[in-house]
């Protein structure tokens, strides 16, 4: 059994001389059209290298233009020149010149043997299978297209659109069922003689040379009209990505190629040593004769096709940003918003981390700078502390921080003294869990010895901050895990809703705390609440205290068995 090679070569034309070599060495014939378009001197120069290899052939050049007859008119003169200079060929496989050899000459010979008149190639109808990617379907066979898509645009699209404005619609040659499928064929010399010398010949060609594309659907028709055994698949690997564009397969794709047990891939990186290397090779069989089969590496082509559509849950990047419209976790990982808990309790963020794990940061949107955990000013990733870094684009801070830390808990202390850009983001996301102790901003004025006029208007500007901070968090639209208590609610039993936070994060064994924080000195708070309403403050977040009275019974105990009750 006889393979002979027709080989479509336009670029990388060194890569090209090589594998034309490796066949011809190995008893392949090799006829070789090299698109018109290419330097002439890189042609010749192509030739040369090659002048002293018998089995090797050049046909003569013609212009190539993607999606037009002139692929298909490339590809019949290399056909009958191959078939007429070496009537020895009993099968002929269609490569290009970025094509690699997967498995040994001789496996692919013995292959064919065992199937003397099957014809390979992927052929399906339009009507069953969608096979194309944002392209034509049956509107390529019905309507004309004499105009390049790549070179005449604009032309191409207005006719496209006057043809289905009139509704022109072209006949298809009787006899003839339309199909597609990848132009990477194997076809036994009988059928590919009977498309060459077929008496029908010039009504086909001269139809086919207004499709666009022919070159997916000329050979996959035409072998549905004379071959009589035709497997629907190709012998060459070739995938495709979202867009439809061939995938390129580099050096640590070489497992992936030889699982793959097809005979030949498209489309190989011409600086991919490794491959050429390793599949030029001179060696026996490699592995148990099978059949090719690319779907044993299905799986990893439609992950990726399926990160490049989404992208990765959580990463922001220049090249892509993760598809919002597909999954609305804007984040890598969950994490936790603590506001008003570092106001109560003293060294809050260490408790947390002995409690819960993972970094505990301070206020990462505070006005001076991100507050790190233990204490850092720039954190995996290269992020600073800068505040006028971080708020240049504080959505991306923030995923970075997740994404760069992701694998270990990440929380951190917001309030309304904080840049509020990220709250509506925060709100957003299904992976946030947010805690909010509301009234909290007055313990830091309260602690700052303001005199009251002061003081008064510092606590309104927070308070009318935290009053539009509930308008997002308490909206239907809010994805976010949100707790919501006043100042009075959760000094009435801190432990209690200490221990409820801890379960929620998950990250450790939820059984009764031992330890909690301790309560920051409270006495005279309420003769500053107070004074607030004195000096003209309405305070409406703080909770309902029953009488100040009380508030100073809560203060006469130590706080730590108040938390502990």
């Amino acid at each position: 059994m006889t393979v002979g090679v027709i080989m479509l070569a336009h670029t990388a034309l060194d890569r090209a001389s090589t594998v034309a070599r490796y066949f011809a060495q190995n008893g392949c014939p090799v006829m070789i059209h090299c698109d018109k378009s290419t330097p002439l001197e890189d042609y010749e120069n192509f030739v040369r290298s090659l002048s002293g290899v018998k089995l090797v052939s050049f046909v003569d050049r013609v212009r190539v233009d993607w999606g037009t007859w002139t692929l298909v008119s490339a590809t019949l003169k290399a056909s009958e020149a191959l078939l007429e200079k070496h009537p020895e060929v009993q099968h002929v496989m269609l490569a290009s010149g970025s094509c690699l050899p997967l498995r040994p000459v001789s496996e692919l010979r013995d292959y064919l043997a065992q199937h003397p008149k099957t014809d390979f190639i992927e052929s399906v109808t339009t009507r069953d299978v969608r096979w194309t990617i944002g392209g034509l379907d049956e509107e390529r066979f019905h309507l004309r297209f004499p105009f390049s898509w790549k070179r005449h645009r604009r032309f191409f699209d207005r006719y496209v659109a006057l043809q289905r404005r009139i509704g022109f619609r072209r006949k298809i040659p009787r006899g003839l069922i339309p199909h597609l499928g990848s132009q990477w064929w194997c076809l036994t010399r009988s059928t590919l003689t009977s498309i060459l010398e077929g008496p029908r010949r010039a009504e086909f060609d001269t139809y086919f040379k207004r499709v666009w594309i022919p070159d997916e659907s000329y050979f996959q028709t035409l072998v549905r009209y004379y071959g009589r055994d035709v497997e629907s698949r190709s012998l060459t690997l070739s995938k495709f990505d979202f867009h439809g564009k061939p995938h390129v397969f580099y050096d640590d794709h070489l497992q992936l190629l030889r699982n793959s047990d097809c005979f030949m891939v498209r489309k190989v990186w011409p600086n991919a040593n490794r491959l050429y290397r390793e599949f030029l090779r001179p060696a026996a069989s490699r592995k148990p004769a099978a059949d090719p089969n690319p779907g044993k590496i299905e799986r990893v082509f439609a992950q990726s096709r399926l990160l490049r559509h989404q992208g990765r849950r959580g990463l922001y990047m220049t090249s892509r940003f993760p598809c919002q419209a597909v999954s609305n976790r804007l984040t890598a990982a969950p994490y936790s918003v603590f506001q008003g808990f570092t106001d109560i309790f003293e060294d809050f963020e260490g408790w947390l981390a002995r409690v819960a794990g993972g970094h505990a940061h301070g206020h990462l949107f505070a006005p001076e700078g991100a507050e790190f955990s233990a204490g850092a000013t720039t954190v995996k990733g290269g992020l600073t502390s800068d505040a006028g870094l971080r708020d240049h684009n504080p959505k991306s801070f923030l995923t970075n921080l997740l994404w760069n830390l992701r694998g270990e808990r990440q929380s951190f202390q917001f309030s309304p003294r904080d840049n509020q850009a990220i709250l509506r983001f925060i709100a957003d996301d299904p992976n946030a869990q947010l805690s909010v102790i509301t009234g909290t901003w007055a313990l830091p004025l309260f602690h700052a010895g303001l005199d009251a006029e002061e003081a008064r208007k510092k606590a309104a500007y927070l308070q009318r901050v935290e009053a539009s901070q509930l308008e997002i968090l308490q909206s239907p639209h809010c994805h976010a895990r949100v707790r919501i208590w006043s100042l009075t609610d959760f000094l009435n039993a801190p432990a209690d809703h200490l221990q409820l936070l801890t379960g929620d994060l998950g990250l450790r064994s939820q059984r009764q705390l031992t330890e909690i924080p301790r309560l920051k000195n409270l006495e005279g708070f309420d003769d500053f609440l107070i004074n607030l309403r004195n000096a003209g403050m309405q305070i409406q977040l703080l909770g309902t205290f029953p009488q100040e009275m009380a508030l100073r019974q809560f203060h006469s105990k130590d706080p730590q068995q108040v938390a502990a009750k």
